[in-house]
């Protein structure tokens, strides 16, 4: 277990980083042989108090009003959320652990012999915002479709495998695989997190510490740590502990795709006439409004739903405060209403497709999701088509 230990030595403070794979049998047994051998001052914990209270407490999917979350624009962020979850759900169950039993195993082992401990994780909920801020729809349906099929696996994964994940080299090659893959999500899930994980630890006004932390973050905060005792760096994190103020362009693009659609059909009309012009204009609409009802229906979404798709995409492709993945998950909700029985079930259906498919909640967010996709391939095929007519 040496690889998965390492102390540092900041000034006249002792700093002892334990990396753990967070549904490992003996991360945990570590993790707890660790912190009564070391009898740290403080222990540091990699999780924040949303998590730890999910952990401890549960989550209360009861409360969930799913129309109100996609309204918000929350719909992507909650399906990537339930998918992670299910991963982990279904990754922890292969190997009788839970998700953050290692964590919750330090907090429990500090509490029982007096030793103060902190929470020093980002609050996961920022963190996933940061990362979907910085990601395109492209790059967001990229990153649900990664964790979509994680979820669906039916790959298992031995202890031992799962043990040559806290491997330096094993690690770094999976982190430049998500850098080259997702690089704007990997920036805000692992470097800001080093950062930030780093700075809380410096921060600690104690000489022992034990820090347990997942093993992907052990180097990045080793060398941080050595980045803030040299004084490169000031131990400040607000500038990561925020959302970002969206620049002018990320505020206009929303209206690039509206304004090219409608200046094209306006030049097909100068050029070719109104008969040009009405064609391009049912063509964009046939092409738009199919792909997302197509969308729907590979939901197996209420007929009206499916209608509702075709119908509207393109009229919410022209307003991007809107989209159709909201009027698709509405009219979806409306006929198909979640229960008290779906939110009570909700952790356990994340963990397989057909769960996906009959939990009324997940349901109505893969109908925004997909009705989404689909409205968006079908604008993104409809404009060279539509560039093409209008040179004519």
């Amino acid at each position: 277990m040496a690889h998965t230990q390492r102390t540092i030595q900041i000034g006249d403070k002792t700093v002892m980083l334990v990396g753990t794979a967070h549904i490992s049998r003996e991360s945990i047994a570590e993790v707890q042989e660790v912190i009564r051998t070391v009898k740290p001052e403080r222990v540091c914990v990699e999780i924040d108090m949303g998590r730890y209270r999910a952990v401890t407490e549960g989550t209360r999917w009861e409360q969930l009003d799913i129309v109100k979350v996609i309204k918000e624009g929350k719909g992507f962020l909650l399906l990537a959320n339930l998918a992670l979850s299910g991963f982990q759900k279904r990754l922890g169950a292969d190997l009788g652990t839970r998700p953050g039993e290692d964590m919750l195993a330090a907090i429990n082992t500090s509490e029982e012999m007096g030793i103060p401990w902190s929470a020093i994780d980002r609050e996961v909920q920022l963190t996933l915002k940061r990362a979907w801020a910085r990601s395109n729809l492209w790059n967001k349906s990229k990153l649900l479709a990664s964790l979509i099929e994680s979820a669906f696996s039916r790959e298992k994964l031995s202890e031992d495998e799962l043990e040559k994940l806290k491997d330096r080299n094993e690690l770094e090659h999976m982190m430049h695989e998500l850098a080259s893959y997702l690089p704007s999500v990997k920036e805000v899930l692992i470097d800001e997190r080093d950062r930030y994980l780093a700075t809380q630890i410096f921060l600690a006004p104690e000489h022992s510490v034990v820090a347990v932390v997942g093993a992907g973050h052990m180097q990045g905060i080793e060398t941080w740590l050595g980045r803030l005792e040299r004084g490169e760096v000031p131990a400040d994190v607000q500038d990561i502990d925020r959302m970002p103020e969206p620049g002018w362009f990320q505020k206009s693009a929303g209206w690039l795709i509206p304004l090219l659609i409608v200046g094209l059909i306006a030049l097909g009309f100068f050029r070719g006439g109104a008969q040009a012009s009405l064609a391009m204009i049912v063509r964009w609409i046939l092409l738009n409004g199919s792909l997302a009802a197509l969308g729907s229906l590979l939901c197996l979404a209420h007929p009206f739903t499916i209608l509702t798709s075709f119908l509207l995409a393109p009229i919410a492709t022209l307003n991007p405060i809107l989209g159709i993945g909201l009027f698709a998950a509405v009219v979806e909700a409306h006929y198909r209403k979640p229960t008290v029985l779906d939110a009570e079930r909700l952790a356990d259906d994340v963990t397989s497709l057909k769960g996906f498919y009959t939990n009324r909640i997940t349901h109505i967010l893969l109908v925004f999701f997909l009705s989404s996709i689909g409205g968006m391939i079908g604008n993104f095929i409809a404009l060279p088509m539509l560039a093409s007519n209008a040179m004519r």
